[in-house]
Parts: C-alpha cells; structure tokens; sequence
C-alpha cells in the first residue's frame, strides 16, 4: 500500500472525477477487454455526447486519460481532448490469457472463475493494478495541490480499483463497486477522509 500522506496533507478537497469510456462492442457483450485498442460503438459515441452536455461548464485543473482508443475518444467527444495528458497508469487491468473472452466463457472450463479471486494468466494480479492506481491517485493530487479538480477518463476495472484505494480499501474491494459504460464518478471529501462523493452517475 502506497502512503500519500504529503499528497493529502497538501490536496485535501481535491476531487477526482472518474469518468468510465463509452460503450465497445466487447463492453456490450461483456468480454474483458484491456490491450485490445477498439473503438467506441454509435451508442457509445451518443453517450460521450450526454457526458459533453453534463459536464460542460465544469473546469478541471488536470485531464488525464488513458492511451487507448475508446478513453481518448470519450474523452474528445465529452469535449477535453485539448487539455488531457496520456496516463499509463490508467490502462485497464491486463487480463493475459482472458482477454476477449467473458465470464461465463472462462467458467465453462473453470467453475466459479472470477477475475478478482483467481489468477489472471499471463496478466497482471489485482494487487499491481491497486499499485498502479496508487499512483495515479498520487499524481492526480499533485496535479491539483490547491482543492481543484482532476478527470480521468479510463475504464471499468482500474476505476474501481481506483475508488477502492481512494476510501483505503484493498484492490480487491473494486470489486464491491459496480460501473457503467459512459459513467460519472466522483471521488472527494468529507473533512480531511476520502470519501466517494458520488457514483456511477449515468444518463439513461
């Protein structure tokens, strides 16, 4: 577990809004989906619109968004493209030998598999995807050292992972956090305890 004492003591009241791309055909169908680069759906493409519409106004200090096709390009329709900075550490968990293939899929030929009770093959385990997200969060803070405002436009898995460090759980407590396509979050504070302040805001 990552300490951030110095960042909290300098970036209490800075918020994180975490902002889920919109819907890929491998998010519809629900096959898990990291270093596969796809492109948003038409519906997806509507949805990064609501968010344009729904955050309009809002200033961020800081944008930061994933490399990957369907982040960035939430991320520009949702109208932030000039202003966000590439993040590695946004990348979606990698899921190794899972990729491209859901959860009933990979139960068919391992009962009761679960991405956040199993190993991952050839991926990442949940604890370095907590790791990453530990310094994303860090750099976040710096990034709005005065109580401002930081978006990160990423994915499912790594958002809730990232939440789940934000409030001081274990990575494995994303997992009690469920996220929609197209999703606004928003990670702050009450007094000087991170807190999450909302979630999974949606548009339907």
């Amino acid at each position: 577990m990552v300490e951030l004492e110095e960042e909290v003591g300098m970036s209490v009241g800075t918020e994180l809004w975490l902002v889920r791309h919109g819907e890929t055909e491998w998010s519809l169908s629900g096959a898990h989906t990291s270093r596969t680069d796809i492109p948003l759906t038409d519906h997806g493409r509507k949805r990064a619109e609501e968010l344009r519409d729904y955050l309009k106004g809002t200033k961020f200090d800081a944008v930061f968004e994933s490399p990957m096709q369907r982040a960035r390009e939430t991320c520009a329709i949702a109208g932030f493209g000039d202003q966000a900075v590439v993040e590695n550490g946004l990348k979606e968990w990698d899921y190794g030998v899972y990729e491209g293939k859901t959860t009933k899929e990979i139960q068919a030929t391992i009962p009761g598999w679960s991405v956040w009770k199993n190993e991952i093959v050839d991926g990442e385990t949940v604890e370095h995807v907590g790791e990453r997200a530990d310094g994303v969060i860090a750099r976040a803070l710096a990034a709005a050292p005065q109580g401002g405002k930081v978006a990160l436009f990423a994915h499912a898995h790594i958002l809730r992972i990232l939440a789940a460090r934000w409030i001081g759980l274990d990575a494995t407590g994303g997992s009690l956090l469920a996220l929609g396509t197209g999703s606004v979050s928003v990670m702050g504070w009450e007094r000087e305890t991170r807190v999450i302040s909302s979630w999974n805001r949606g548009f339907e």
